[in-house]
């Protein structure tokens, strides 16, 4: 059981893609009480992903930025805007050789992929020994700074492969796609994650079937809250929505 509430990480995307109306969709996730999010590298020009990231830090959230790059080029045009961006965290991508080298001396911590991603929006393939294998390996290297985990999108035993690889690495691995259900989010919390993103499920109205985003994230908080108070045994608190 972890200890503490995995990090929920509000992705300002749907279908792998930053919302064109970001900036306008960052006032409701910051007024629904999130303190850490992030975007993708693709959806808007370069110009309006630096004052999303700029209005990001201004509020004191934590700046994440998940890369799509299915190719090595792509992959370092990706890690120079991470340091462009002034991001905190850097997540996906699968070339440690090639982002390492251009982040070294910046202060952003990175979340490569582990496992083979294909596609987009991506998939996670191979069997489960193989991405625990490649989660290993990939915290080993120094300036990993943890795993960014894209369990489901994998066609498999989902859990297992959560637990097993939280339980494999003593890196933070956060559960990034397609959580969009109570039981997807308890099965990550008891996995022992450090973190998970929700992003496209927002703004389907997943959890709270509206289309109004803060609603939705205060119920998704709201249900996160709940799931951590039955794993400690403890009555969760009611949420007053504002």
């Amino acid at each position: 059981m972890p200890r503490t509430s995995p990090d929920f990480i509000f992705m300002l995307t749907n279908q792998d893609r930053t919302v064109a109306d970001a900036a306008d969709r960052l006032k409701e996730v910051l007024a629904a009480g999130i303190t850490h999010v992030g975007f993708k590298d693709i959806g808007l020009p370069f110009d309006k992903l630096l004052d999303l990231a700029s209005a990001i830090k201004a509020s004191g959230a934590t700046l994440y930025l998940e890369v799509v790059s299915l190719d090595e080029e792509s992959e370092r045009r990706s890690a120079q805007a991470a340091i462009d961006l002034g991001v905190d965290i850097l997540m996906g991508g699968t070339r440690p050789n090639v982002v390492l080298p251009l982040i070294a001396s910046r202060n952003i911590r990175y979340y490569p992929f582990p496992g083979k991603i294909v596609g987009h929006p991506s998939k996670l393939e191979g069997t489960i020994q193989t991405i625990v294998e490649s989660a290993r390996q990939l915290t080993a290297i120094k300036g990993v700074s943890g795993l960014d985990l894209l369990a489901y999108r994998f066609n498999g035993d989902v859990e297992e492969l959560m637990t097993r690889v939280c339980e494999a690495v003593d890196k933070p691995v956060v559960v990034a796609g397609s959580i969009d259900s109570a039981e997807r989010m308890a099965a990550v919390v008891r996995s022992g994650a450090a973190g998970f993103t929700i992003g496209t499920a927002a703004f389907n109205g997943a959890f709270s079937g509206s289309s109004n985003l803060r609603l939705e994230i205060q119920t998704e908080c709201e249900v996160l809250r709940r799931i951590q108070a039955d794993a400690c045994g403890i009555a969760a608190p009611v949420l007053t929505r504002t």
